[in-house]
């Protein structure tokens, strides 16, 4: 199950109206900066250069593809492991902004994990190494070690044994 945190609770109104109660808007047009610059270049190493003056934790070997969009608010909760493959498009958020609160949760994203493209990752999800997920799909819950998960929400389908490789046939 997710771990999040209740971070700001308001009585009326929203609670992404009192943002700026919740992050300085300087750190936030850095992080946005930032994310824009590397969502535009196709170099892996400047990238994660880029997000690591973001905050996040990022790996040796990480390759995040084009328009990939860490949280901006809270990126130093975010961890991606070692040779993991982020695919075009996907979110990665350790904030959700609700009506009456604002829960944030650290997310943990394992070794050699593969998330594909358009993925959405919500906030307190851990990914375990090696674990695959599908495009297009919603990760509301933790993902154990070789486990593939594909849907939304996110269903797990099958367990890869981590010894097991992969083979073309009638190629």
């Amino acid at each position: 199950m997710r771990q999040t945190a209740v971070s700001l609770t308001v009585q009326s109104g929203n609670a992404l109206a009192r943002w700026p109660q919740v992050k300085s808007p300087l750190r936030l047009f850095w992080n946005a900066s930032l994310m824009g610059l590397a969502k535009m270049v196709p170099f892996l190493g400047v990238k994660r250069v880029l997000y690591r003056l973001m905050g996040v934790r990022i790996g040796a070997g990480v390759a995040v593809s084009g328009n990939v969009t860490f949280d901006i608010f809270f990126p130093e909760l975010i961890e991606v492991g070692e040779n993991a493959i982020i695919g075009y498009g996907a979110t990665i958020l350790s904030h959700e902004f609700l009506r009456k609160e604002l829960r944030v949760g650290r997310v943990r994203i394992g070794r050699d994990v593969l998330i594909g493209a358009n993925a959405t990752v919500l906030p307190g999800v851990v990914i375990g190494d090696g674990a695959s997920i599908s495009a297009m799909s919603l990760v509301h819950k933790d993902m154990g070690p070789g486990e593939f998960g594909a849907g939304v929400p996110l269903k797990r389908w099958r367990r890869r044994e981590p010894d097991t490789k992969p083979t073309l046939k009638n190629v």
